[in-house]
């Protein structure tokens, strides 16, 4: 059988073209013992490709070589297996790559709980809603009451984080980048306060939103908001570091705050990316799945067609061209 799959063949500078990428036919190879044939019917689209891109190899997992399949996760079925684990129609979620089969151990893959529709999974359940909540809870530790500022709020993991930490007691400012996507996490997902990022008078309304200051701090993009966050946080507050994506396609990174303030108000702030925290994965999806069950965590897909659609498409997560998850079907 043939299938199609995408190889990531140059490295991006600022930006991600499609000549980075070379569209293939595959075949697939006859199964060996223990493996089992994957057709992806859902692959996810998310910032961190763009790192995994690139040529760092000081960063927390090693870069896509020149000539493989680009990385991604995605949902898969199975639909030929020589595994006892699997059976055919089992549902699995992990890093598949940009392609349409794959042949797969099962190793670093999950099986998925029936009835959960994919885009629910990917945007819940999958890298967004782990992202947040280890992000928020195992790192940030709320306490009910307490203040969170998330940037990026209205992206796939800011409106995760901002659900969550309603369900847990939190006084919740989101910033986001458009009116319309301010008034879906305040009138839609509950958030106290959204404030567009491009407002004039941003530094007032951030202060006017947080009368008792700042207790957490979740970062996806760097910004004004950054700044002026940095500078109303309390006494021992926690700022979780995700995601930068305002510096993602800029060739010098914006300078960041002047670290007195983290002397003076005693700050932790902590830096993570989720290949640290494979193995806390199925009890991190236990808790995404009560909230949701709980139906307190709502989600939006923006949804593409077709594997290829991914080459220009993957742009959409730094134009901002997209009305939440990004994913492709195929």
């Amino acid at each position: 059988m043939q299938y199609t799959a995408i190889k990531l063949v140059k490295r991006p500078t600022l930006s991600i073209t499609p000549d980075l990428f070379e569209v293939v036919t595959l075949q697939s190879p006859e199964l060996a013992e223990g493996e089992v044939l994957l057709k992806q019917t859902h692959m996810s689209l998310d910032p961190a490709m763009k790192g995994w891109m690139m040529e760092d190899r000081n960063s927390y997992i090693p870069p896509v070589e020149l000539g493989e399949i680009m990385r991604s996760s995605g949902i898969a079925e199975v639909v030929e297996s020589r595994n006892p684990k699997y059976t055919v129609g089992d549902r699995l979620h992990g890093l598949i790559g940009w392609t349409e089969y794959a042949v797969s151990t099962g190793a670093g893959l999950h099986k998925l709980p029936p009835g959960v529709p994919a885009e629910a999974v990917l945007c819940v359940l999958a890298l967004p809603g782990l992202t947040a909540y280890q992000g928020l809870m195992n790192i940030g530790k709320p306490k009910s009451g307490e203040t969170l500022v998330v940037s990026g709020a209205a992206g796939s993991v800011g409106s995760m984080v901002g659900q969550i930490a309603k369900a847990e007691g939190l006084h919740v400012v989101g910033t986001a980048g458009t009116d319309a996507k301010c008034s879906w996490l305040k009138d839609e997902l509950g958030f106290d306060h959204a404030i567009n990022y491009k407002s004039d008078d941003l530094a007032d309304q951030i202060k006017d939103a947080t009368p008792d200051g700042v207790d957490l701090y979740f970062e996806n993009t760097g910004g004004p908001v950054q700044h002026i966050t940095f500078d109303r946080m309390n006494p021992h507050g926690r700022i979780i570091v995700c995601g930068m994506i305002a510096d993602y396609n800029t060739a010098t990174p914006s300078a960041g705050p002047n670290w007195i303030n983290m002397i003076k108000r005693r700050l932790t702030v902590t830096g993570f990316a989720m290949p640290d925290h494979w193995g806390d994965v199925p009890a991190m999806s236990q808790a995404l799945l009560g909230y949701f069950g709980a139906g307190k965590l709502k989600y939006r897909a923006h949804t593409l067609q077709g594997l290829q659609s991914a080459i220009e498409g993957i742009n959409r997560l730094f134009t901002g061209d997209k009305s939440g998850k990004l994913m492709i079907a195929l």
